[in-house]
């Protein structure tokens, strides 16, 4: 009952002898708890009874016994070896028998997010009080809740690479998981298809893209800002996917017994990873090009742009670029996991870090860092694969020509057309997956 009364003290922070939605939600984002606002709202008005907006002590105390009545058979089922305490073993267990592997240090994250006198364990009393600071309504959304503050997706088009994986033998997680990770990355593609058709316009066309783009909505009403869109969907998750597959395999062989890798080891497991899924995708990412630069009234659909490449030049139109778009990809992928993930385990360090828009604004610096140290490559890579659709693209075929014939038509700025845009679809993106991904993961585990 005292460690009840400590609680409640501890959350009433401005002594007035009631439990605030505002108040519970800042101990929510103190701890790192994933949707705190949402949850905070769902919690007080669950157990503030005679509906006054907040929560007295007994209110309090009569919430505390319900989750204590719900809680203690999971806290049980979790302590594997009865000590009393769940420690990094216990909890790297339950998250091997959901099918999901995690390093100790993900799994001393998760402790640490939980343990109040800094004994690397957690007992009954700690657990309680967590469950009460992060409400689930089972132990399956409790462990998903654990596995999000691991875990933020930023960028583009999802691509940095995960801490977790799927293990041996239950697909059900790693299947949610890719269900989920695929339709907010088509949802989030798809409400920013016009930005990036944008950026496309400007790296090929320049200053003119705008005029371009508004004589395409004339031409073509307002469906033409979504051209090419369909193929961008197409690649995005399997893409993303396989990324993300191969660096938490070369990331397991690496680590061995180690809990961390160096910064050069994420740069180097970042670059070969996103290389070789950008290569797998790279026709449909050609495809994407060339649709977006379609004139409205003359699109021809995602199959008729196919056959058009085949027929009118050859198999290898498909792989136009592929050389500067890979050195493109190497500094991207590589700089954007080292910063992300450096970033990310500074800030891990400090419970003030742990909001939503904190981690929003370090995963944004990651992929602008990736983006500035790659993106005169991209503006090459986009101009070779439109070579055989416009004549306003460079006609080189080498990368440095390119540059420089880039630099003598442009200047310096020639060489970042279209990052404005970049950066402005980047927002959206990474909220909406962020957003999306966690409601949906829970809704697929709930009805699949």
């Amino acid at each position: 009952m005292e460690q009840f009364e400590s609680l409640f003290c501890k959350l009433d922070r401005n002594r007035d002898g009631f439990i605030s939605v505002e108040e519970l939600q800042e101990e929510m984002r103190r701890v790192g708890v994933v949707c705190g606002e949402e949850k905070a709202r769902v919690s007080l008005s669950y157990s503030d009874r005679d509906q006054d907006g907040r929560l007295n002590y007994e209110e309090f105390l009569n919430y505390i016994m319900d989750q204590e009545k719900k809680w203690k058979i999971d806290f049980q089922n979790l302590d594997k070896n009865n000590r009393g305490v769940i420690d990094q073993e216990d909890i790297v267990n339950v998250f091997k028998e959901l099918g999901v592997v995690i390093s100790k240090q993900s799994a001393k994250r998760i402790i640490q997010m939980m343990d109040e006198d800094s004994s690397m364990t957690v007992d009954w009393g700690e657990f309680l009080q967590h469950v009460i600071i992060n409400p689930a309504e089972n132990i399956r959304e409790l462990i998903s809740s654990w596995k999000h503050t691991l875990v933020f997706d930023v960028g583009e088009s999802r691509s940095m690479p995960i801490e977790l994986t799927q293990a041996e033998t239950d697909l059900s997680e790693w299947r949610n998981f890719i269900l989920a990770a695929g339709l907010s990355d088509a949802v989030s593609r798809t409400v920013t298809a016009p930005i990036d058709r944008l950026k496309t316009q400007l790296q090929v066309y320049g200053s003119k893209a705008v005029s371009l783009g508004l004589q395409d909505l004339r031409t073509g009403g307002l469906r033409s800002m979504w051209q090419g869109n369909a193929v961008n969907v197409l690649k995005g998750t399997p893409q993303s996917t396989l990324q993300c597959f191969l660096y938490t395999q070369m990331r397991k062989q690496t680590l061995g017994e180690r809990d961390h890798l160096s910064v050069e080891q994420r740069f180097g497991l970042g670059c070969v990873s996103g290389a070789v899924a950008h290569a797998a995708f790279y026709p449909l990412e050609v495809l994407k090009v060339r649709l977006n630069l379609q004139q409205a009234g003359n699109y021809s659909g995602l199959l008729g742009c196919a056959k058009s490449i085949y027929s009118n030049e050859s198999v290898t139109a498909f792989y136009k670029g592929f050389r500067p778009s890979l050195l493109c990809m190497i500094p991207y992928a590589g700089v954007e996991c080292a910063v992300h993930q450096s970033i990310m385990s500074w800030a891990r360090r400090n419970p003030a870090n742990r909001s939503d828009i904190k981690l929003l604004f370090f995963s944004f610096v990651a992929f602008a860092c990736g983006q500035a140290s790659s993106y005169p490559l991209a503006v090459i890579r986009t101009q070779h694969q439109a070579q055989a659709f416009t004549s306003n693209c460079q006609n080189s075929s080498h990368i440095f020509h390119g540059l420089v014939g880039i630099y003598e038509k442009n200047g310096l700025r020639g060489f970042y057309s279209g990052m404005g845009a970049s950066f402005v679809r980047a927002v959206p993106c990474a909220l909406l997956n962020y957003t999306l991904i966690s409601k949906l993961e829970e809704l697929l585990s709930t009805h699949l």
